[in-house]
């Protein structure tokens, strides 16, 4: 107690910790606003790329519309009559002549409908990119147009195929060669309905990719 400069140097050092431990208490509450932020910019940045994946489903879903209004067109006119023709017979062949092709003509203008439909829960993707709901319901339903077009495609495809070569196994002779035009626009028809199922699993995969980052 005697010696004024021991006693004052320890009142300094005691005081200097004392401001350190107060420095340090305030550090957290000096981060809070900064987590705050870097969250909100990361949420901000979630649903523009969302909103980017929504505008290229909507222009994927448009060209799918286009390819099956194409094959349905396509198919739903086919028809050829050769110029040669007997008494009691006329040589023609037209689509619903073979139950296949009917298939063919009304699935894929079920899907063709089914994406004049979907425009709208597009578009709500587009707006508000972060709901989820509209976005399941477009995974489901294309995924049922998918499995519709294919079906439909492969179905016609066997069709197209025996025209072209026949089987001589069962003396199913080939057609195309009399029905040259019949057969290049049914071929058309399923090429344009295996393009749209192409764009179906596009579709597909651009929602689930959207989903995922939920």
């Amino acid at each position: 107690m005697t010696k004024n400069g021991e006693h004052y140097s320890t009142l300094e050092v005691e005081g200097e910790s004392s401001r350190a431990r107060e420095a340090k208490g305030k550090n957290p509450v000096m981060e809070v606003p900064l987590i705050g932020k870097d969250v909100g910019h990361d949420r901000d940045g979630g649903a523009g790329v969302k909103r980017g994946v929504s505008v290229i489903d909507f222009v994927v879903r448009l060209l799918a519309l286009t390819a099956a209004l194409a094959a349905t067109i396509i198919m739903g006119t086919t028809d050829q009559t050769l110029p040669f023709f007997t008494q009691f017979f006329q040589f023609r062949a037209r689509y619903y002549d073979l139950p296949t092709f009917t298939y063919f003509v009304v699935a894929n203008a079920i899907v063709a409908a089914y994406l004049v439909l979907s425009m709208p829960f597009s578009i709500v993707t587009i707006v508000r990119p972060l709901v989820k709901a509209p976005r399941l319901i477009l995974v489901i339903f294309d995924t049922i147009a998918l499995t519709l077009t294919i079906s439909a495609a492969a179905a016609a495809a066997a069709i197209v195929s025996l025209a072209h070569k026949g089987n001589t196994n069962t003396n199913w002779i080939a057609i195309c060669q009399q029905f040259d035009n019949f057969c290049q626009r049914s071929s058309g028809a399923v090429v344009a309905s295996f393009v749209t199922a192409v764009i179906f699993v596009l579709l597909v995969i651009l929602s689930t990719v959207a989903l995922k980052s939920h």
